[in-house]
């Protein structure tokens, strides 16, 4: 058994309504480190427990398999679990649950047999474009069993060479559940990121652009200078004195090299090396002597930036600039795990990265094709309750409103000017003096889009705080509201807005004697994030305690 955290938990209710209400395969959307191998688990066993079905779980990792076969077995001790991974030369078939390396499975769907639900982490290594491994394997697994449902999970919901991944002839229709970087950070699941760029930054005028990312061996030869990596090198020392777990991304090999090199000649530190031609067995000691401790410095070579946790690091160093936005999340997420005694992670970006991508928390990719112009942001902002949402939703998971059917768009990394994190959170507790209850209907909705019950806190002299539950809308919105609603109260849930208007105003619903109401810099509305409820006249219920836990129904 796992115990699942708020987000987790809705996160897997998510899967399940999409799955219920609608066609297409959803996608999930949750930082490194907030724990998607738990709620893949999760799905896992509940499929094969719950349902008798049939598991597949796909990723391109073979560190990842490893991961995803150590949670189930141990969460779920009693599962029935194979490998299907020639990396660590196991090709199990015939298990309820198969957990397998698309290097391996692809074209071996009839050995592999029918399955039910099949899902892919790192789902945005799967191609937008009719082709690929994933496409070929999962087009020969529908053929076997055409009702099989599938799920993706993902840090980051787009790609460099197509843009978002939910598109209208993709695998994967739309985002059905998406937590961002800065609230786990809010709530205290995720590390709280502090950046510091380095004092020289490199030029790479003379770089080429090949495969919509820097020619690697003109980036190479560009960040593999003496001067630059022996500046580089004292920065790094000065800044990690008290930091106990410094993960250091660079360039290429020789570049690497020289950076272990010029630590330990020059200020006597040991620091680990591994790169994609380190054996196994020297990689696995390596990764050991660092994990328990015994290196303070390790440095990789695209090794690193998937599959590998590693809670107690807390500085990453960005000595590989990227226009790849998905591998600059990647990176900077080794860093977003909990672990005691960690206050914070350092980035050290000796790159350019975070002036070229944006805030962590809010990216931006633009295209430039010829003749196109720029396009736009892999973020929208609901015109209905001004959230900044991913691009996937179809519909706002915050108020409910619906979004045309999105347009497929090639995207490409641009250059923007921000800090590491895109704003600042200050969450505030009002004294609630009185609620009012109307129905609302959104000036900017769609044409036959439900209304919405409005609901304004007293918090202050003529100061009201307002949220919108969305009792008529379906999947994800109707839970929370649902959740909010029962918080409440213990009256069945109405299927109106009008009656629950009428319900809440006349007094049976319990007011909260508080609430938190949370605002992020340069939003233009607060949200409200927690209640407080003084007394009520009957127990509070299982949902309460949960919508407790999670927060507000995300006005």
């Amino acid at each position: 058994m796992v115990n699942l955290r708020p987000y987790q938990r809705a996160a897997v209710l998510a899967v399940y309504l999409f799955w219920r209400t609608k066609l297409g395969s959803p996608a999930v959307v949750m930082p490194t480190g907030s724990g998607k191998t738990v709620v893949i688990a999760q799905l896992s066993s509940d499929a094969a427990t719950r349902w008798g079905g049939r598991v597949l779980i796909l990723s391109h990792s073979r560190e990842i398999v490893k991961q995803i076969v150590n949670k189930l077995r141990t969460a779920f001790p009693g599962l029935d679990v194979g490998v299907h991974a020639a990396g660590l030369k196991r090709h199990d078939t015939q298990n309820q649950i198969v957990v397998a390396q698309i290097q391996t499975a692809h074209g071996r769907a009839c050995e592999l047999g029918a399955f039910d639900v099949v899902i892919i982490d790192e789902c945005h290594t799967v191609s937008t474009k009719n082709k690929g491994r994933y496409r070929k394997l999962l087009a020969d697994l529908m053929v076997i069993n055409p009702n099989t449902r599938v799920v993706g999970f993902t840090a980051t919901p787009f790609r460099l060479d197509s843009g978002p991944i939910c598109t209208p002839d993709g695998v994967f229709s739309e985002v059905c559940y998406e937590v961002s970087v800065a609230e786990l950070m809010r709530d205290g699941y995720l590390s709280p990121i502090t950046t510091k760029s380095g004092c020289l930054q490199p030029d790479l005028s003379g770089v080429r652009i090949r495969g919509r990312d820097y020619d690697q061996q003109q980036l190479g030869h560009a960040m593999d200078q003496e001067a630059p990596v022996i500046a580089a090198c004292e920065e790094l020392v000065d800044s990690t004195a008290a930091r106990s777990a410094t993960l250091i991304f660079a360039t290429s090999v020789p570049h690497a090299r020289r950076i272990v090199e010029t630590l330990q000649q020059e200020h006597g530190l040991a620091c680990g090396f591994i790169c994609g031609a380190t054996p196994t067995a020297e990689r696995d000691a390596t990764l050991a002597r660092f994990a328990a401790g015994e290196l303070r410095f390790l440095c990789n070579v695209g090794v690193l930036t998937t599959g590998y946790d590693a809670p107690h690091i807390d500085c990453v160093v960005l000595l590989r600039p990227t226009m790849s936005c998905g591998l600059y999340v990647q990176m900077v997420g080794r860093g977003f795990r909990l672990h005691p005694g960690k206050e914070d992670c350092l980035v050290l970006d000796f790159g350019g990265n975070v002036d070229r991508h944006g805030p962590i928390d809010a990216l931006r990719i633009k295209t430039e094709r010829a003749g196109e112009g720029a396009g736009e942001s892999i973020v929208k902002t609901c015109p209905e309750c001004q959230g900044q949402i991913a691009v996937g939703f179809l519909t706002c998971p915050q108020c409910g409103h619906a979004f045309p059917p999105p347009k497929r768009q090639t995207h490409r990394a641009q250059a923007t000017s921000a800090p590491i994190l895109s704003m600042s959170i200050t969450n505030t507790v009002y004294r609630v003096a009185d609620v009012c209850y109307s129905v609302h209907h959104g000036r900017r909705a769609a044409e036959g889009a439900p209304p919405t019950m409005r609901v304004e806190y007293a918090i202050g002299r003529l100061v009201w705080q307002s949220e919108w539950v969305c009792i008529e809308h379906d999947g994800y919105a109707r839970q929370k509201a649902e959740l909010w609603w029962r918080a409440r109260t213990d009256l069945p849930v109405p299927d109106s807005v009008a009656e629950a208007v009428e319900i809440a105003e006349s007094g049976v619903l319990a007011t909260p004697s508080a609430i938190t109401v949370c605002e992020v810099e340069g939003d233009q509305f607060p949200k409200i994030v927690a209640y407080d409820f003084a007394t009520r006249s009957e127990p509070q219920t299982a949902a309460s305690a949960a919508l407790s836990q999670e927060g507000a129904a995300d006005a």
